[in-house]
C-alpha cells in the first residue's frame, strides 16, 4: 500500500486534489502541516509520493514548492499533475451569523483570492493567516476564530455551516497540484506531455536568459511557464523554473536539455509527465523525431565519406 503525503489536514484543497488521482484509491494518506514537510516525507522515505500545490491561476506560483524542487536535496521529480477548480466558502460554527463575525482565519493564498469580498462584506474584520484552509476551519471549530475561508469539505469535516458560498473575487480560479516521487524513469510519451526543469546561469550577465530561451526557440519548443527565483544565500543570483511542451524522450526536447547542460552552470531535470490541461502544439517542420534521425544519418555520411 503506497503512502502519499499532502498539505493537510484533511479538508484542504490539496486533499481534494489528491482524492481525484487513481493512485489515491487504497493508499495511506499522510497529512502534513506544510509543503516542506510533505516533500521531506518523500525524501526521508516516510512517504512514496507527495501532492503539493505548484501554482494558482490568480496568485501564481507557490514559492515553497518552487524552492524545494529547485534546491532541496535529494532531488525529486514530478510524476503527474492535477488541476483543481477552487471555490471558497465562508464557514462558521452553527448559529453564527455573518453580522456576528469578528475574526476570520484562512491560508494566505486563499485570503488573496477573497480579499475584496471580505473588505466589502466584513469591513474592518481582522484576518489571521494560518498554514492551511483546513487548519483554519479546525481552529474555528475549536473556538479560536469566528469564521474561516476554505473549501466546503472543510466545513463538512469540522461540523461548520456555510455562512456565504462562492466568495472568490475571481471566478473560475484553478490551482495546479503536482505529485512528487523520488527519481525514476519517466513514463513513455503520451503525445501531450510536459517537461519541468530548473536552470542556473553561469554568471549574472547580459543575455544570460536569452541564451536559455534560444535553446527552446530554435527547436520549436513552447514554454508553458517560466519563473525566476533567488538562489538562497547568493544575492543577485537567480534560477529559472521552466515548464515546456514535450517529453524528454522527444528528440527536440532531449536535444534542448543537452544544449542547456552545456551552456548553464547546472540543469535540474524535474520530470516528464502527461499534460492534464491544454493541448500540445504542432511540432514545427524540421523538428520532428524522424527529421532529427535523418539529420544524424546525413551528418554521419558527411563525416564518413565527405559527401552530402
Amino acid at each position: 500500500m503506497p503512502t502519499i503525503a499532502f498539505l493537510g489536514p484533511e479538508g484542504t484543497f490539496a486533499h481534494a486534489a489528491l482524492r481525484t488521482l487513481p493512485i489515491a484509491a487504497g493508499a495511506r494518506l499522510l497529512p502534513t502541516a506544510n509543503v516542506t514537510l510533505a516533500i521531506d516525507a518523500v525524501r526521508a522515505g516516510a512517504a512514496d509520493s507527495a501532492v503539493v500545490p505548484l501554482e494558482n491561476s490568480v496568485e501564481g506560483a507557490v514559492p515553497a514548492t518552487l524552492d524545494e524542487l529547485a534546491q532541496g536535496e535529494p532531488p525529486l521529480v514530478i510524476a503527474e499533475e492535477v488541476y483543481l477548480p477552487v471555490t471558497f466558502e465562508l464557514m462558521g460554527r452553527p448559529g453564527t451569523s455573518l453580522e456576528s463575525v469578528r475574526t476570520v482565519a484562512t491560508h494566505p493564498h486563499a485570503e488573496a483570492q477573497v480579499r475584496r469580498w471580505l473588505m466589502a462584506n466584513l469591513p474592518g474584520v481582522p484576518v489571521a493567516l494560518v498554514g492551511s484552509t483546513a487548519g483554519a476551519a479546525a481552529a474555528v471549530a475549536a473556538g479560536e476564530y469566528d469564521a474561516a475561508v476554505g473549501a466546503a469539505v472543510a466545513a463538512e469535516l469540522n461540523g461548520l455551516t456555510i455562512l456565504a458560498a462562492d466568495i472568490a473575487d475571481n471566478a473560475d480560479a484553478v490551482t495546479r497540484f503536482i505529485r512528487l516521487t523520488r527519481p525514476a524513469p519517466p513514463p513513455p510519451p503520451s503525445g501531450n506531455d510536459r517537461t519541468t526543469l530548473v536552470t542556473y546561469v553561469r554568471a549574472d550577465r547580459s543575455g544570460a536568459l536569452l541564451e536559455i530561451l534560444e535553446e527552446f526557440a530554435s527547436r520549436g519548443i513552447n514554454l508553458t511557464r517560466i519563473e525566476s527565483r533567488p538562489e538562497k544565500g547568493r544575492l543577485g543570483f537567480y534560477f529559472f523554473s521552466i515548464d515546456c511542451e514535450g517529453h524528454v524522450a522527444d528528440e527536440r526536447v532531449g536535444d534542448a536539455l543537452a544544449a542547456l547542460h552545456r551552456v548553464c552552470r547546472d540543469v535540474r531535470y524535474l520530470g516528464s509527465y502527461p499534460r492534464r490541461e491544454g493541448k500540445q502544439g504542432e511540432v514545427p517542420p524540421g523538428r520532428t523525431d524522424p527529421e532529427f534521425a535523418e539529420a544524424r544519418d546525413w551528418l554521419r555520411q558527411v563525416r564518413e565519406t565527405g559527401t552530402s
